[in-house]
């Protein structure tokens, strides 16, 4: 596999805006037969026309990364490694042929999606009433990234109940609170709660949280509350503007949406993109200054993605000890697998043998990536003594590029410390992995009975591949 580059992402750019190659290389000062060659992959690119580029298409050096690009091409090459689907290995250049076609592409990814439903579906995936189970989550998930997980609107409207309240971190629960019973004449109590965390009465205007709940969590819950009431018709513009093709869809959407504003009465942007450069994005530091917890002030970090006011492109994953992920965002272009399980040797399984202990690693890819990686564990409360705490890990990271911006790289060699990971084991061609659960897909076994490797599976690249 070869990293993304950026040649694919100035034509989807280029043509985004309906220019044409002879209008932009004008622009550039540069001929239309150079543009092409830049296209093509076949010439780098200068720090002064790469500069250039991000000012005429409009964007940002980070949108210039190919990202965007390089998740289509890892959703590409994992739909086609899928044996279910039986169909003849397809070749490297046509995986990279079609992923420059971003209209096309998507569609396939789309087409693979639907098929995977309907085929769990009538794998016997329903509910003992007969009711077929539909999955939202995907295209919820799918939406937030498409927004690259930044609101403007839901950061305006937040921004302006916050300057109503004028209270600062500490004080921002019980300003919360008040602003709710004066403007809303909700009264707000903390008591027991039968299987529920929050529970708001709109006919008597009353809210309830569960005495189990911490205090981060209580505010964050107020905070919601505060912007269901405050910013339900932004939201709902959010909401039609995304289209969702389902009302599960559009549910899951929908409460994300006030999630991602409650983070933003809780984290105001400015302050807290301020904060995390000060302190380094010391995420437990960063969580200690606004009164949140450890999972919210990461995931305000994923968030920080305002044109011309962007923080560090991190990406965000939330994850249990089955290895199912929650929560995912990547802003940082990490390509993570859609189906199945990640790599074990990544930092997001260990951190779950320490808990509460920030985990880091310098994790990567077999196409060359490299990122700072970090992760911890975090637990909330049983519902009774015999019950298993919930346990998840919270993991970030950057790409290397950005170690130096981050507290969590200090005393690290980052040029020697990198530890080789993949997506997954299917979609990992990495030999002599001690690791490996599975062999890849895309090659073909090469097992040999007089001898017994440091890998489970030994295998050769299928030809043409």
């Amino acid at each position: 596999m070869s990293r993304a580059p950026i040649g694919r992402t100035v034509r989807r750019l280029r043509l985004e805006m309906t220019l044409s190659q002879q209008a932009l290389a004008s622009r550039l000062g540069i001929s239309a037969s150079y543009l092409n060659l830049i296209e093509h992959d076949q010439r780098k690119v200068t720090a002064t026309l790469l500069i250039k580029l991000a000012e005429i298409l409009r964007v940002d050096l980070a949108t210039l990364s190919g990202a965007q690009e390089r998740q289509i091409e890892t959703g590409l090459r994992e739909t086609f490694a899928d044996a279910l689907l039986g169909s003849e290995p397809v070749p490297e250049t046509e995986i990279e042929a079609l992923a420059a076609l971003p209209g096309a592409a998507r569609a396939v990814l789309a087409l693979y999606r639907a098929w995977r439903v309907a085929s769990e579906d009538a794998s016997g995936i329903a509910l003992p009433s007969g009711r077929r189970i539909l999955l939202p989550t995907e295209e919820a998930r799918d939406a937030f990234h498409e927004r690259t997980n930044h609101f403007p609107e839901l950061e305006a409207a937040a921004e302006r109940v916050g300057k109503e309240l004028a209270a600062a971190p500490a004080e921002m629960n019980h300003a919360v609170a008040e602003s709710l019973r004066r403007r809303h004449g909700v009264s707000v109590r903390v008591a027991p709660l039968q299987n529920a965390l929050r529970l708001y009465d709109p006919v008597v205007r009353s809210l309830t949280l569960s005495e189990q709940l911490p205090r981060e969590s209580r505010g964050f819950q107020l905070a919601f509350q505060l912007m269901l009431l405050e910013a339900r018709d932004v939201v709902e513009q959010v909401v039609m503007a995304l289209s969702p093709s389902s009302a599960e869809a559009g549910s899951l959407i929908r409460i994300g949406l006030l999630n991602y504003a409650a983070g933003c009465l809780l984290m105001p942007y400015s302050a807290y993109l301020a904060s995390a450069r000060t302190l380094r994005h010391d995420v437990e530091a960063l969580a200690a200054r606004f009164c949140v917890s450890f999972e919210q002030a990461c995931h305000r970090l994923s968030t920080l993605q305002r044109p011309g006011e962007r923080g560090v492109p991190f990406f965000f994953l939330r994850l249990d000890p089955a290895g199912n992920v929650s929560k995912r965002f990547s802003a940082a272009g990490f390509p993570f697998a859609r189906y199945g399980g990640s790599c074990p040797r990544w930092v997001v399984h260990s951190a779950f043998a320490t808990p509460s202990v920030v985990r880091v690693q310098v994790a990567q890819l077999p196409d060359g990536g490299t990122f700072l990686c970090f992760a911890r564990s975090v637990s909330r409360m049983a519902s009774s003594w015999a019950e298993p705490k919930p346990v998840h890990v919270i993991a970030m990271g950057c790409d290397i590029a950005h170690a130096g911006e981050v507290v969590y790289a200090d005393g690290i060699d980052v040029g020697h410390a990198a530890v080789g990971i993949g997506l997954s084991c299917r979609l990992c061609d990495r030999t002599h992995c001690r690791s490996r659960a599975f062999p890849p897909l895309e090659h073909r076994l090469a097992l040999d009975p007089l001898t017994r490797g440091d890998s489970p599976y030994r295998f050769e690249k299928i030809s043409g591949r």
